[in-house]
């Protein structure tokens, strides 16, 4: 699969972003890291996370990672005490931010007139 596939099976839609938009969703992103300490929030949504294999190029091991995040969640484990460790949790707060970093990174080269540093 590939991000064309998913456009033709009609699962992406492409949007005209500006730099305050970028800046919007950016804050989103630090917001959610920031709140992603508390118990219950936790990501949520296979095709955004399976698209950073594309776009942000993540390594399969931080893929799978994230899949088991979400399988978890969607099993309905997270309610269950104990399912998740500290350290799980923590490793996930870890990932999520050096994903930030890389998408920041990626809009600098990609399109930097969208990068919050511009």
């Amino acid at each position: 699969m590939s991000l064309k596939d998913w456009a033709e099976n009609g699962w992406l839609q492409r949007l005209d972003f500006d730099r305050a938009d970028i800046l919007k969703l950016l804050e989103a992103v630090q917001r959610d890291l920031d709140t992603a300490r508390l118990p219950g929030l936790h990501p949520d949504c296979f095709k955004v996370l399976d698209s950073l294999r594309f776009t942000l190029e993540i390594d399969s091991k931080c893929s799978r990672k994230l899949d088991l995040c979400r399988k978890k969640r969607n099993a309905g484990v997270y309610e269950q005490v104990g399912a998740v460790s500290e350290e799980e949790a923590a490793e996930m707060v870890e990932i999520a931010a050096s994903l930030r970093v890389a998408l920041l990174d990626w809009l600098r080269i990609r399109h930097p007139d969208l990068h919050p540093g511009s």
